[in-house]
């Protein structure tokens, strides 16, 4: 097959959404299910795409395959803009986790958005957002990644307010663009200054002249530095987290595509593309680091409290991908990007679980749930196996990424290390928090009564008064990606994902799959989550413990970590209400008003007056006329006669 081909991996999701927006919605909106077949049509054939890449990089010396550059911009001078491919092992590795994610969600949006008025446009949307980030994978250059990168955003804006008529939705699309714009700036400059610097946009030139020296000192620190400031809004990390939990008011779909394959991916995967320059620069590494393994136990201790399951997953996403970013100043690409390889499909499948049960109970919060275990096996089996993977459980898929990441973190930053085992007690704890109290005990949803419940996910729709499990085409997606969160790690039980991804040496405790636990490390991160696992059982299933009485017992630290620290309250009534609108935005405003205005203003009265004193002196009166032109005259000659 030739390379050539690789272009067509984000183009065909592309071609699927002009498609579906200038010809199936314009013209054949009476067949709904028509754009779904579409984008899955399109996505399989980026999957297989995808797949073949992975399978030629595997085989390719280097693992890295070359494709031709198309020249796009030509500059009088020498400089030359082009659109190009990497085709390499991060990006083979991200392409199927982007198309194997996203083709699962798109089928189960089949079952989810049936029925949604805004059916042809959930789908457009859901392509282009595919696109978008394909696109982002494969660039080989920063401005080329960058028209990506800007696309994710504007794709995100709007999916997550996807159902625009409520002004929930429509705020947090808002808050989400916004936000991360503020981190996109700092992108943005780092591309400047790095051409302004280097004369080329080109990513792996850049990387040849950071590791030759050419690139380096506070060039290169505050170039990373500005990179990994749209990292942070991206993958929303400290402090820019604040979009993300506000973005579950889209539909539970893109959700899942947003937290596990795309926008949050993206931030993650731009600091490993350009991890050369990372890792000649120890201040930026360090920052990684830091931010990173901060957010963790910062976002952990936020689910801990959460009542609504898809917060508590948002919150889940916003702590693993700190996990990610500690994995990768720590310990490098390889590291990170296996957790993140993992962390896609239980972080999917944990979202479609979450959209399943809301699908037959019509709510998203936890007090209303209860005893689903028996009226939705499928449902209940797949969510647990995505919470015994979050939690680090061995043999599943995330127990391989998380321990390399704590076995790294212990070698290079102690301190990292104990915030990020901690952070493993409340991930366990959080995690069966929501199993114990969704699919345990009695039902205590309105389901049981006569009233009807309303679900978000339809438009003026119902779901039945009696839960149920969801349709086999919302199903299937879930088993496929439980089968994912079991086996995925396995591709690193003797050191082959990190040999893959160029890793210099082999993993601290890789020996094989049962050798690994002769390590005392993942014993102890095990003990730690079968602790918060139990913790979870004896406050919520056996009653051990009372959760009202250990919340009242330490209200301070609940009340806490359920107002998310204030940091709403301090973006928007402090940074935008007084700093902003009342004091920098108000000043501007005077300026505008008695500077800019009272300037043009001050002319024109000038003017005025001065014509107000000269039509003053326009009397009509003939004999006055006459008396200055005498004057006038005598002046002349008196001019003429001593100075002539």
């Amino acid at each position: 097959m030739p390379y050539q081909l690789a272009w067509l991996i984000f183009l065909l999701p592309f071609f699927a959404f002009v498609i579906i927006s200038f010809f199936v919605r314009p013209f054949l909106n009476h067949k709904p299910k028509l754009s779904g077949y579409i984008t899955i049509a399109a996505i399989s054939g980026s999957l297989f795409l995808s797949i073949w890449a992975l399978i030629a990089v595997l085989a390719a010396p280097g693992h890295e395959l070359p494709i031709p550059d198309i020249n796009w911009v030509i500059i009088e001078g020498g400089v030359t803009i082009h659109l190009g491919l990497i085709m390499n092992s991060l990006t083979a590795v991200m392409l199927i986790v982007v198309t194997v994610v996203s083709l699962m969600v798109q089928i189960y949006s089949q079952g989810y958005m049936h029925g949604d008025p805004g059916y042809h446009r959930y789908f457009a949307f859901m392509s282009l957002f595919t696109t978008s980030m394909l696109g982002l994978v494969v660039a080989d250059n920063l401005l080329f990644l960058y028209v990506f990168w800007e696309l994710v955003g504007l794709c995100s804006y709007l999916l997550i307010g996807f159902w625009f008529h409520r002004p929930a939705a429509a705020n947090a699309a808002k808050k989400a663009f916004i936000v991360t714009r503020l981190g996109d700036f700092g992108f943005l400059a780092a591309i400047l200054l790095l051409f302004h610097n280097t004369g080329t946009f080109d990513i792996a030139q850049l990387h040849s002249l950071a590791v030759a020296g050419t690139l380096a000192g506070t060039t290169l620190t505050w170039a990373a530095i500005g990179i990994f400031a749209g990292a942070v809004g991206k993958s929303a990390q400290f402090p820019l987290h604040v979009w993300l939990p506000d973005a579950m008011e889209g539909p539970t779909p893109v959700s899942a595509l947003i937290h596990a394959a795309t926008m949050v991916a993206a931030g993650v995967f731009l600091v490993a593309r350009m991890f050369p320059l990372f890792a000649h620069s120890e201040q930026a590494l360090l920052t990684v680091a830091v931010i990173g393994g901060f957010t963790a136990i910062f976002a952990a201790t936020m689910g801990l409290v959460m009542t609504d399951i898809k917060r508590v997953l948002a919150y889940s996403t916003i702590s693993q991908l700190g996990y990610m970013m500690l994995g990768l100043g720590t310990g490098g690409v390889a590291i990170g990007i296996f957790h993140l390889f993992n962390h896609a499909f239980f972080k999917a499948l944990l979202f479609l679980g979450a959209g399943s049960i809301n699908h037959a109970t019509g709510t998203f919060d936890i007090r209303e749930m209860g005893g689903l275990r028996r009226l939705m096996p499928w449902t209940y089996a797949t969510f647990v196996i995505a919470s015994l993977s979050i939690a680090g459980i061995w043999p599943l898929s995330g127990f391989w990424g998380k321990d390399e990441i704590l076995v790294s973190s212990l070698a290079s930053q102690p301190i990292l290390f104990y915030l990020a085992m901690l952070t493993v007690f409340m991930t366990a704890f959080y995690m069966f928090r929501v199993v114990f109290l969704t699919f345990g005990g009695q039902y205590r949803g309105g389901g049981s009564g006569t009233k009807p419940r309303q679900s978000p996910s339809f438009i003026g729709g119902e779901v039945d008064k009696k839960p149920h499990e969801s349709p086999s085409v919302m199903v299937m997606p879930m088993v496929v990606l439980a089968i994912l969160a079991v086996v995925s790690g396995f591709w690193n039980v003797t050191g082959q994902f990190g040999k893959f991804m160029g890793h210099g040496e082999t993993y601290s405790f890789v020996q094989g799959f049962f050798g690994i636990l002769a390590h005392p490390l993942p014993w102890v991160s095990l003990i730690l989550a079968g602790l918060g696992i139990l913790l979870a059982y004896a406050m919520y299933s056996a009653k051990w413990l009372s959760a009202e009485r250990l919340g009242r017992m330490f209200a301070p630290l609940y009340t806490l970590f359920s107002r998310k620290y204030w940091f709403d309250e301090l973006y928007e009534n402090i940074f935008v209400g007084k700093a902003l609108v009342n004091g920098f935005f108000a000043g501007l405003q005077q300026f505008d008003n008695k500077g800019v205005d009272g300037a043009v203003n001050g002319v024109a009265n000038a003017t005025m007056a001065g014509s107000r004193a000269i039509r003053r002196a326009q009397t009509g009166q003939l004999q006055l006329y006459g008396l200055f032109i005498g004057i006038g005259v005598l002046a002349i000659i008196i001019c003429i006669y001593f100075f002539g």
